[in-house]
């Protein structure tokens, strides 16, 4: 195999090997961006190959959720995107001769291991920001190819993954998934740039374009509608055509750099600190088959998409869009995208009315049953630096999950871990203190605690965020 992360090579291709010898295959995998891009890459990659599968989604790979799947007597069964921080649950039902586990995941292991196993940070390879779920998957992918077959096509799925899972957050993809991101490039899949980075360029038009752009934060232009109206009015481009509004891939090379000069002159004379002027422009990455002006045109719009059907219990929904469904799917897929951004904004909004607590290291806010417990994380996420939450300090989200538990996600910044923070130690260590369990990345993670714990989980989890920055 010439895949794209050699150091997975030998560990892709075992998997590959014992999956072609199975008879069928149970495909599980996680409910969010990058766990459905993992989903249709590894299920493309199985149907290119012949082997008989079918595909389940989890939220969570508890006890509960793996006995199910043990219960469907499948020989095989592919995690994706979860598995490796469950690895001691699923060695249980592995021991039993239940079924054999291969996992493509990228989370940190648990204290156990199985025979069939890639993930990048078994090689020293970060899984927060080198190689994503999808990532993992695509590996595996590239391992299943046999003569005839080239699945490079589906580095285009693996980049929306990797994007929905915050990996480009530096301005760009980086390590094994640069490589990643090469190979679609070297089909067509995959389109690159330097561009203006602001979510909405295919969708949006060019004043709510800006007035949206929070990530920038820049005075007169982010959520000021007049002010981005007047600064439209004064930039030498023509903004306005055939009736409306025109959106950022209306607009030509030249018009875009005219529009990009201006605003990065606007941001210097209101004063934004040079590192965030530095993040007005980044690498945008596009899916070169999708039709401009939609959302599956760019990765960071068809993340946000996938996000909307199966944080909703929809998987089935973001799975036939990532299969190629562009009918009914894809119709659905919109629907639950604007009930998705209307939840977002009334998520935030009630961060900002309510507030934080904040503990000595940390800030939390508890949502109960005001907020969704599948998107609590990323609300909390967006409310990093609103108005009376700080950016400088890591959050935590509680909202309820069922009668007896509660849903917690944390988030980060990349320079909190820079500093030594690592969520996912937090969420696993303070969780398991009071009866739950947790992990995932070191920027963002999540845990399941028993209701009634939330006051001796932020005691616990403020201590070792105490630990980890000095």
């Amino acid at each position: 195999m010439a895949g794209p992360v050699p150091e997975l090579e030998v560990r892709a291709v075992a998997a590959a090997d014992r999956i072609r010898d199975a008879d069928r295959v149970l495909l599980a995998s996680h409910i969010d961006a990058d766990g459905l891009t993992s989903a249709a890459v590894a299920s493309t990659a199985l149907e290119r190959a012949a082997v008989p599968h079918e595909v389940v989604f989890k939220k969570q790979l508890d006890e509960t959720a793996v006995a199910s799947i043990a219960a469907r007597e499948y020989d095989v069964v592919l995690f994706t995107d979860f598995g490796s921080g469950q690895l001691d649950v699923i060695a249980e039902h592995e021991a039993n001769g239940e079924f054999v586990p291969i996992i493509a995941d990228h989370h940190q292991p648990a204290d156990a291991d199985t025979e069939f196993h890639v993930n990048p940070l078994l090689e020293g390879i970060d899984g927060a920001s080198e190689l994503s779920g999808a990532g993992a998957a695509y590996v595996l992918a590239r391992a299943l190819e046999d003569d005839g077959v080239d699945n490079r096509d589906l580095a285009a799925l693996t980049v929306v993954g990797a994007v929905g899972d915050m990996q480009e957050s530096g301005g760009e993809l980086v390590g094994a998934n640069a490589n990643i991101v090469a190979e679609g490039e070297a089909v067509g899949a995959l389109e690159t740039a330097k561009d203006l980075s602001v979510y909405g360029k295919q969708t949006r038009p060019l004043p709510k374009l800006l007035e949206y752009a929070s990530d920038l934060d820049i005075p007169g232009i982010t959520n000021d509608p007049d002010g981005v109206r007047q600064f439209l009015d004064d930039v030498d481009v023509d903004c306005y055509g055939d009736g409306d509004w025109r959106t950022w891939v209306d607009l030509s090379m030249d018009e875009r750099q005219a529009v990009a000069s201006a605003l990065l002159q606007h941001a210097i004379k209101r004063g934004v600190p040079a590192a965030r002027i530095d993040e007005l422009v980044a690498t945008s990455y596009t899916l070169a088959d999708e039709i401009t002006g939609t959302e599956l045109r760019d990765a960071s719009e068809f993340s946000t998409l996938l996000n909307a059907t199966a944080r909703y219990e929809r998987g089935d929904v973001g799975l036939a869009v990532c299969l190629g469904d562009r009918g009914d799917a894809l119709e659905r897929a919109r629907e639950l995208l604007r009930n998705h951004r209307r939840n977002l904004s009334e998520g935030v909004n009630f961060v900002e009315n309510e507030g934080v607590t904040y503990e000595e290291y940390l800030q939390w806010f508890d949502a109960d049953d005001r907020i969704r417990e599948t998107i609590v994380g990323i609300v909390a996420g967006m409310a990093l630096g609103v108005d009376g939450v700080a950016y400088d300090r890591p959050i935590i989200a509680f909202a309820n999950e069922d009668e007896d538990n509660v849903k917690v996600s944390s988030r980060g910044t990349h320079a909190l871990v820079r500093d030594g923070l690592d969520l996912s130690v937090v969420m696993r260590e303070a969780s398991r203190a009071v009866g739950g369990d947790g992990g995932g990345h070191d920027v963002a993670a999540g845990a399941t605690i028993p209701r009634g714990e939330r006051e001796a989980f932020v005691a616990e989890a403020d201590a070792i965020v105490g630990e980890q920055l000095g």
